[in-house]
């Protein structure tokens, strides 16, 4: 094929990297699944191509873009894998990022432990000058500072500076002088400004960001260089486009500048895929619950959109402790880590109970079905003992997995020192594990002010389909949509995101006293801005459309709350603003101040593209019998295993009633429909399951 048409998507997890290729022109989808390559993941992705690319009958010179999503940004802040960094601040300041908030996120713990900044106090130095508040100069910047600075520095044998001065989202006036003091004399080191990554309110919260966005950009830029050179080799001339946090895709010029707006990326396409399967079958208030390898996700997608939200947190110490990560100042969709994943391994802890998590197999060497090396028990060697999953049919049976390591290794870790059968103890990891990400979502959802059993869940990665149902059933909910491809619709759902770009800069002033024709000022230079970024995506300026926004708050309040703003050239802005401010309020807290004055703290400006028409959708054949046969599944409510009829994804018409217990298996994930349960596929293949009314009878 001569005429490059096609588009791929990539999303490396921890445990498989998952490939969708596209036909914009027929609308056909081919999916791709093969194991990380932890090590290089550039290795795993090329690999991935050939199949996926063999698979469509196509060359890969036949693929006109490539957008992809990494796990390789959070992970090298999390594994502490970054390059050697240093920071500069303003004079007196240097212990900025020890001090942090200054806040024990457990009172209790007198043994706490603080999450540890990238950057030690050695390698962060001061530099005379400070600015006001409001940007003015209080004391000049100090060149012979700077250069006695950046001797330090090149001392300490940096790859890359983090520049966070005070007050510099006002002026960064001082943070460029540094910057060109840097480049004089360090031509060869990466710098990242905190005015141009993180330019919001938040003194350690901005540093922070600029300096993970400094510590993985050297480790970032080698990737693409490995990645856009094996591209090549294989023939694929198309730039990069990357996924970022909050659901929209960038060029690779810009995603290299800003790598920290990339550590959410993978989730992200999941919930974008996620509101399409739910909009496909009329349920627009929707939980996404998005279970891979590695780690699960859960995201509120009310009305169709994603929430979103200007900061969160990673590498945190307790995962579910607020507090005890590193905050960072970047847009993304809004969603909570729910627990584990298939490769999480399980263990008997101190107090004598099963734990799962949170440390993971991931693809080396992988569960210990995998039949790599893994010893270890995991999530997977549960299902696989409890029916849930099959050992000859994992991955379309191109991996077979190996039934006898994984009853050893429940038994060895969990059964033998508990005394439990080894069935019992693989009940007991996979009820653990369920339990806890029903909990954590139930937290979420009461967070956002949302009655959770109102929303229909949408059960996406491989391990998704395989515990969404009793997941579901303890939160109360009694609809499932698995849609067709589950198992990887995450690089589904970065074909279906649009180019966006965001750009957010902190200017706090009260609504009142902030004129429609100053608003328009500030939000206009910010749109110039984001729409400066989404050069060499071919994206026209005049087609791209801009979502105006802020976060605002009650004059004395510590946190503010995003709302979308009225065009301030369309008349009564300052009435539109406040109503839209309050409604919100309301939403959230269920009251307002009817004397408050409210504030607007941080003004945003999203440039985005056309969203890509993309439809998930399963390549339905009617050829052969949809019953595969029967399998033997484990029902904790009559404490056996009953059979269940297997079906194939492939062969199921549209329609079709399956009664639980049934497994539904396609290549990359494996719905379990309990008894008790219904399920149809629609014409797309996606498959709506109904729980029933009373609790009791699912699978574990």
């Amino acid at each position: 094929m001569s005429d490059p048409r096609l588009r791929l998507g990539v999303d490396i997890g921890g445990t498989f990297t998952d490939l969708v290729l596209s036909d914009p022109a027929s609308g056909a989808l081919w999916n791709g699944k093969v194991l990380t390559t932890p090590a290089d993941p550039s290795e795993g992705v090329l690999a991935g191509i050939d199949e996926v690319t063999r698979l469509a009958g196509v060359a890969p010179q036949a693929i006109a873009q490539v957008i992809h999503g990494t796990t390789l940004v959070a992970n090298a802040i999390i594994e502490r894998k970054g390059v050697r960094t240093g920071f500069v601040t303003t004079a007196g300041f240097r212990d900025l990022l020890v001090m942090a908030r200054e806040w024990r996120w457990d009172i209790y713990d007198l043994n706490i432990t603080l999450a540890a900044p990238l950057v030690p106090r050695s390698r962060s130095v001061e530099v005379t000058e400070r600015l006001g508040p409001d940007g003015a100069v209080l004391i000049p910047f100090d060149p012979g500072s700077a250069e006695e600075a950046v001797e330090w520095l090149a001392a300490m044998g940096v790859e890359a500076v983090a520049v966070t001065f005070l007050h510099a989202f006002r002026n960064p006036a001082h943070e460029r002088a540094m910057a060109e003091v840097i480049a004089r004399h360090l031509s060869d080191v990466e710098v990242s400004l905190s005015s141009e990554v993180a330019p919001a309110l938040g003194e350690y919260e901005r540093a922070t960001t600029t300096v993970a966005n400094a510590y993985v950009q050297p480790v970032f830029r080698r990737y693409l260089a490995r990645l856009a050179e094996g591209l090549r080799a294989l023939g694929v001339r198309s730039e990069l486009l990357l996924m970022q946090s909050d659901g929209g895709t960038i060029h690779q010029g810009a995603a290299m500048r800003y790598p920290v707006r990339l550590v959410q990326s993978g989730p992200a396409g999941g919930a974008q895929a996620t509101a399409l399967a739910g909009a496909a079958i009329g349920a627009h208030d929707v939980l996404a619950f998005d279970m891979g390898g590695t780690t699960a996700k859960a995201c509120l997608i009310p009305n169709g959109e994603p929430s979103h939200t200007s900061v969160f947190e990673v590498a945190r110490i307790a995962r579910f402790r607020p507090g005890s990560g590193l905050p960072l100042l970047v847009p993304a969709i809004d969603m909570i880590e729910i627990g584990a994943g298939g490769g999480s391994i399980a263990r008997v802890n101190a107090l004598g109970v099963i734990e799962v998590g949170p440390d993971s197999a991931a693809a080396d060497p992988g569960p210990a079905c995998y039949g790599r090396g893994g010893t270890q028990p995991t999530v997977t060697d549960a299902d696989l003992l409890l029916g849930h999953l099959d050992a000859g049919s994992f991955l379309g049976g191109t991996m077979r997995l190996d039934r006898a390591a994984a009853e050893a290794a429940i038994r060895r870790a969990i059964a033998e020192p508990l005394g439990l059968s080894v069935i019992d103890a693989a009940l007991g990891i996979r009820a653990i594990v369920d339990e806890s990400m029903a909990q954590a979502a139930a937290i979420h959802a009461i967070e956002k002010g949302v009655r959770v059993a109102d929303y229909a869940m949408v059960a996406i990665g491989g391990a998704g389909p395989v515990h969404a149902c009793d997941v579901a059933r303890r939160l109360g909910m009694r609809r499932v949509i698995c849609p067709a491809g589950a198992g990887v619709a995450s690089a589904f759902g970065f074909l279906a995101s649009p180019v966006a770009f965001a750009a957010a800069r902190s200017h706090i002033i009260p609504l009142a006293a902030v004129s429609a024709d100053e608003a328009a000022v500030l939000l206009d230079a910010l749109a110039d801005e984001a729409l400066c970024h989404l050069a060499g995506t071919g994206v026209d300026h005049s087609a791209a459309g801009l979502d105006r926004l802020a976060e605002l708050r009650y004059r004395g309040q510590g946190h503010a709350i995003e709302v979308a703003l009225p065009d301030p050239r369309a008349g009564d802005w300052h009435g539109r603003t406040q109503a839209a401010f309050e409604a919100r309020y309301r939403t959230l807290y269920d009251r307002i101040e009817p004397r408050g004055e409210i504030e607007i703290v941080t003004w945003r400006v999203v440039a985005r593209g056309p969203r890509p028409q993309m439809r998930m959708s399963a390549a339905v054949t009617s050829d052969g019998e949809a019953v595969k046969g029967v399998r033997a599944v484990f029902c904790a409510n009559a404490r056996r295993f009953r059979d269940a009829t297997v079906y194939d994804r492939y062969r199921l018409a549209p329609g079709r009633l399956i009664v639980g217990p049934a497994v539904v298996e396609e290549r990359e994930s494996t719905a379990v429909i309990p008894e008790g349960a219904t399920a149809s596929t629609d014409a797309a293949g996606h498959l709506v399951i109904r729980l029933a009314e009373a609790d009791g009878g699912e699978m574990t």
